[in-house]
């Protein structure tokens, strides 16, 4: 007769140690994402500003070209130079996360490696203990099948006699 257990299986070490390392670089992956799309986002609407300002800065030339350039020009340098600075400060926040989810996954890498050479050496110890443990039961048990079997082979010898 079979019966059901009504409670859930139990994940084992190593199943939670995979789900708990994918998790991670899932998260980190995703992370690195947003910021690299907030990032590029950022650089698309400072190059829009940018272009906005220029064709505002065109409109209202005049008489005075020469000034209007060198302003549009100069908003122009300082826009890129800041979308530059912002592109920078994206990559590095990205190779840092980057490195998190490295150094999270060797992290649990190592710990899998350790759990799995100590579950290795502790079963190792036990068969070892179990052929030792196992051995003296045989010799035992043989033991004492000699002594029983030379006790029948007395009895039926007594018993042919008396016959």
């Amino acid at each position: 007769m079979k019966t059901k257990s009504k409670q859930p299986e139990e994940k084992g070490f190593f199943e939670k140690v995979k789900e708990t390392i994918s998790e991670l670089w899932e998260g980190t992956a995703e992370k690195a994402e947003d910021l690299k799309e907030a990032a590029s986002d950022k650089i698309d609407d400072l190059k829009e500003a940018a272009g906005d300002k220029i064709d505002d800065l065109k409109d209202k030339v005049t008489a005075k070209k020469a000034p209007a350039a060198k302003k549009a020009s100069t908003t122009k340098t300082r826009v890129s130079a800041k979308a530059g600075q912002v592109a920078a400060k994206a990559k590095t926040k990205v190779a840092e996360t980057k490195a998190k989810a490295d150094k999270a996954v060797s992290k649990a890498k190592t710990e899998g490696a350790k759990a799995v050479s100590k579950a290795k050496s502790e079963g190792a110890r036990a068969v070892s203990k179990v052929k030792a443990e196992a051995g003296g039961a045989k010799k035992a048990v043989a033991a004492k099948a000699d002594k029983a079997a030379g006790a029948v082979k007395r009895k039926t010898t007594a018993a042919r006699k008396s016959a």
